[in-house]
């Protein structure tokens, strides 16, 4: 064989001295204990924004959409703004279970359930907005194609507005199907370690039966996979999709090649950061430290590094297309970005997008906790800003300047965003409470290769070659 290259041990993934038991009772600790002060406190201004919010969309469909900051230029303005933030947002969660499942990524069993879940309710988010944006949401089933339903009246299969009603709710479904087997191992656990009667038959209804055989844990993988492959397709062409809704039109600033690529990139970069948030928040509320690890936090933070100076690319991408074509039109578009009254946004925009993820070039920051939360909170509002310059600069000021017009939001938008961010974390909180957030499963599964016990154990067995080794290893051994 010749000389035998052994690569670098790895760090732990799982830190601390955990068994397989500990991992089950880590993970069930949150659902089978009291939620603590902090939990009831988020929980109840959660619930306060979703209320007020939801009082708001009711008097937005009674009133009519005019209640809206809207005028005659800007028809699309903060709706699909935050439609489109909140679809980028769900990217992340499908990329972090499918793509890396597909990569055999081990790092991503810790995160893959919130990222999952947050997924889930996001997508939710988002297809609130275009559904008040009907004005009569009671007619929604107008959009699907019903032969002969409404004698002339025919679904436009050219339109990429349908092409998104598909798209988001294929996307959902097939999320939904993947968060929920992954569940059905854990969903288990639980129940078997239920003590009410009641709480044992609820988990042992969404546990479809699972007794963990063998032939369970094969179809188990089986549809994983199968589902990790459906998922991984979807991911591109929900926001290239979304991106046409802008790409087939004929504005200035809007009709760009770039767009599906720069949408895609730009919704695993926002996606990414709200994993980040989450994670940061709840790994400190549930005690959560060992399973997610600084680790995870510094590769999540890799993963927006590399996304955020894609998107800065795109952006260079097209002030330059803009410039080379020679459309002064197109040029107008962007000088106005960059130098109009929206000025603000734009530079917004570049700088929390652009400028804050470079900061994760240096080990430094990237590893620490309170920098990445910050970073993934300014990720979040630049990205909101990205799709809020897009829509609104270019159409506030169209080819007459005699239409050219200031938009600025009224209570009615202000509230309904406040509303579906409440709902979010409304919806996430109740999650963190009933079901397990981190795959216990897949956790053990690595446990004994990167588990720092097992890891140390595994020292022992070899000469440690440095100060104090020996001392060292009669340490682990007599602990063990």
């Amino acid at each position: 064989m010749g000389s035998h290259y052994e690569a670098p041990i790895r760090r732990p993934l799982v830190a601390g001295e955990k068994s397989y038991h500990d991992v089950t009772v880590d993970i069930a600790r949150p659902i089978e204990t009291r939620a603590n002060k902090q939990w009831w406190i988020v929980f109840l201004i959660s619930l306060a924004m979703f209320l007020w919010g939801l009082g708001w969309i009711i008097y937005t469909i009674s009133t009519g959409i005019g209640v809206w900051g809207l005028n005659k230029t800007v028809g699309w303005a903060w709706d699909i703004t935050n439609f489109v933030w909140w679809v980028g947002i769900g990217h992340a969660g499908t990329l972090i279970s499918a793509v890396l499942l597909l990569f055999r990524q081990k790092w991503r069993m810790a995160i893959n359930r919130s990222a999952e879940a947050m997924t889930i309710f996001s997508v939710i988010q988002a297809g609130l907005f275009p559904i008040i944006h009907m004005g009569r949401p009671w007619l929604a089933y107008w959009m699907l194609p019903i032969p002969n339903g409404f004698g002339s009246l025919w679904v436009n299969f050219n339109s990429p507005l349908l092409w998104d009603v598909f798209a988001i709710s294929t996307y959902l479904s097939v999320s939904l199907v993947f968060w929920w087997t992954g569940l059905l191992p854990d969903f288990a656990m639980i129940r078997d370690r239920a003590v009410k009667p009641f709480q044992k038959r609820i988990y042992s209804i969404l546990s479809f039966g699972w007794s963990g055989r063998a032939k369970d844990w094969q179809r188990f993988e089986e549809v994983s996979l199968v589902l990790a492959g459906l998922a991984t397709p979807l991911v591109l062409s929900v926001h290239t999709i979304v991106s046409f809704d802008f790409a087939t039109s004929v504005i200035p600033g809007w009709h760009t090649t770039i767009f599906p690529p720069y949408f895609v990139a730009g919704a695993i970069f926002s996606g990414f950061a709200m994993v980040n948030t989450l994670l940061i928040i709840m790994r400190k509320v549930c005690n959560m430290e060992a399973y997610i690890t600084l680790q995870h936090i510094e590769l999540m933070n890799i993963v927006i590094m590399i996304t955020g100076s894609i998107v800065g690319v795109a952006y260079i991408t097209e002030l330059f297309i803009a410039w080379y074509s020679g459309v002064e039109y197109e040029q107008y578009a962007f000088l106005n970005r960059a130098t109009g009254p929206y000025a603000w946004a734009y530079w917004a925009m570049m700088s929390c997008n652009v400028f804050s993820p470079q900061f994760m070039w240096f080990k430094k920051l990237r590893t620490s906790i309170m920098f990445s939360f910050f970073i993934s909170i300014v990720v979040n509002i630049g990205m909101w800003f990205e799709r809020f310059v897009i829509i609104v600069t270019s159409l506030h000021r169209d080819y007459l300047p005699s239409s050219w017009t200031q938009f600025s939001p009224s209570p009615a938008d202000i509230s309904i965003f406040i509303g579906t961010i409440g709902f979010f974390f409304v919806l996430f909180l109740l999650y963190a409470r009933t079901f397990p957030v981190i795959a216990q499963a897949e956790v053990k599964t690595i446990l004994k290769s990167s588990g720092e016990k097992y890891k140390k154990l595994r020292d022992s067995g070899k000469s440690l070659v440095g100060k104090g080794a020996d001392e060292r290893t009669s340490k682990i051994i007599n602990n063990s």
